[in-house]
């Protein structure tokens, strides 16, 4: 197992793992209809750019296989959609992936990450340091109705 930064062509399996993982991990937080929405099979073209304009990490296994993904936004120093395949949730693949946008963003100057987690991933980013800020909606054109998150945030600083 290896972590890596995503190649523009791993796109679509990146879109899958997201899918995955918030068809799994955020049932009790949205319900079916926003899950649905939010999650089509449809990967949007943008997403590919997303992998080349900013650190994009994936976990690979040794068969390439890839089971865990997420990305520091650079253009806002946001951790953005931290995603582990349903059959890979509680290995430590997500804790590696936070830890490297850590390492990368304090590579960059970056003294401070922020973030917005479904309420079903607080604890994890809670463990890695984030401390919450406040709780809100966020916009998501593709559920097509604002999402309740935490948003949260940690000093890199220290």
């Amino acid at each position: 197992m290896k972590i890596r930064l995503a190649l523009p062509e791993e796109a679509e399996q990146c879109w899958h793992i997201r899918n995955l993982s918030i068809r799994h991990g955020c049932t009790a937080s949205y319900s079916d209809a926003v899950l649905d929405a939010w999650t089509p099979d449809a990967m949007p073209e943008h997403y590919r750019e997303v992998i080349t304009l900013n650190p994009f990490f994936v976990v690979e296994m040794p068969n390439n296989h890839l089971v865990a993904t997420g990305f520091l936004e650079l253009a806002t120093a946001r951790v953005e959609a931290i995603f582990t395949l349903p059959d890979y949730v509680g290995r430590g693949f997500a804790s590696l992936i936070i830890e490297a946008i850590k390492r990368e963003a304090r590579q960059r100057g970056i003294k401070q990450l922020t973030l917005s987690s479904t309420p079903n991933a607080q604890t994890f980013y809670e463990k890695h340091g984030f401390t919450f800020i406040r709780e809100s909606t966020s916009p998501s054109r593709l559920a097509r109705t604002d999402l309740r998150c935490i948003n949260m945030a940690i000093d890199l600083g220290k």
